[in-house]
């Protein structure tokens, strides 16, 4: 199980001890189970960071290893995560928030506000099914060991949310074992699939997708980048997909200063507190426009692509 990046080390601690771990300590506690929600919030969103950058930069040398890897992953992101492949790889990082991009920020309104951040995982999931069913149509009839993947994780995910359920209902009872499971693994997953959709949302409002440098938004902060892998340097991460996530804050550093200021923010929650808290009252605290908005940007030249493998 050789690693491509020694860097990951981390990455199997957070997924083999951490991920698991918050869980367990959720089922031993039950009468507590809601003082760990926060801690299974943050499993949750890591999971997502780490099948993000699995399906752009593989964790192991090893094909088989790799798809044993995606099968754990999902079961904690709450669904395949195979579907970052159209919807994120071959989709958003083409179109940037642009014409074509399924998760495009300004859909049914050019305005930024909390409701339209907070339900974007709604609109934004119902724009890339169409995607996510056309890669597996396309796998299953061109690409059987790919379609087989597919199926594998879907099972996994399925299987293994049902018997973490069961598993809670069998040692707590219905009531307190509903409630273990929302707490620990619902959660998780919940916050896995919703987080990503979210911190997609703020990283592109108001971005200009037709600028190099001022197409994402970025959370510069130490600890926050080190407690997400690095996933606050969004501008470096488009510009090198395949970049491991280790080497972003170098990226980042060679760039920064031909990003737009505005676009390199301190700290997540300082800017969720201003645009979203504070910039009702206080307007000039909300994020402007930087350049030519997303709904002007030119739609790139269609091209047809074959389906990624999973995680190489």
């Amino acid at each position: 199980m050789k690693l491509r990046n020694t860097a990951d080390v981390r990455t199997l601690l957070w997924a083999f001890v951490l991920f698991p771990g918050v869980a367990a300590l959720v089922y031993a506690n039950p009468a507590h189970a809601w003082w760990f929600i926060p801690l299974s919030l943050y499993t949750g969103f890591s999971s997502g960071v780490l099948a993000h950058y699995h399906n752009h930069c593989p964790v192991f040398a090893s094909r088989r290893v790799n798809a044993l890897y995606s099968i754990w992953i999902s079961v904690f992101y709450g669904y395949p995560i195979f579907a970052w492949i159209p919807t994120h790889n071959a989709n958003h990082h083409k179109y940037v928030n642009g014409p074509g991009d399924a998760t495009i920020t300004w859909r049914y309104t050019k305005k930024d506000s909390l409701f339209t951040a907070v339900t974007f995982f709604f609109v934004s999931s119902y724009w890339q099914g169409g995607l996510i069913k056309a890669y597996i149509k396309q796998a299953r009839e061109n690409h059987p060991k790919i379609y087989r993947q597919i199926l594998t994780q879907y099972a996994a995910v399925i299987l293994g949310q049902l018997s973490f359920f069961a598993i809670a209902v069998k040692l707590h009872g219905l009531k307190a074992g509903a409630i273990v499971y929302a707490c620990s693994f619902g959660a998780t997953a919940a916050m896995g699939m919703w987080g990503m959709m979210f911190i997609n949302y703020i990283q592109h409002v108001y971005c200009d997708p037709t600028d190099k440098y001022d197409h994402s938004r970025n959370f510069v902060g130490g600890l926050g980048n080190w407690l997400v892998f690095n996933s606050g340097y969004h501008t470096a991460h488009h510009e090198k997909a395949g970049a491991h996530w280790s080497t972003l804050p170098q990226i980042h550093a060679a760039m920064a200063d031909k990003i737009h200021p505005d676009l390199n923010q301190p700290s997540i929650a300082w800017f969720l507190i201003k645009t979203y808290v504070l910039g009702p009252f206080v307007p000039s605290l909300r994020p402007k426009q930087i350049g030519r908005p997303a709904y002007e940007a030119p739609a790139p030249v269609e091209k047809d692509a074959e389906p990624e493998s999973l995680a190489a």
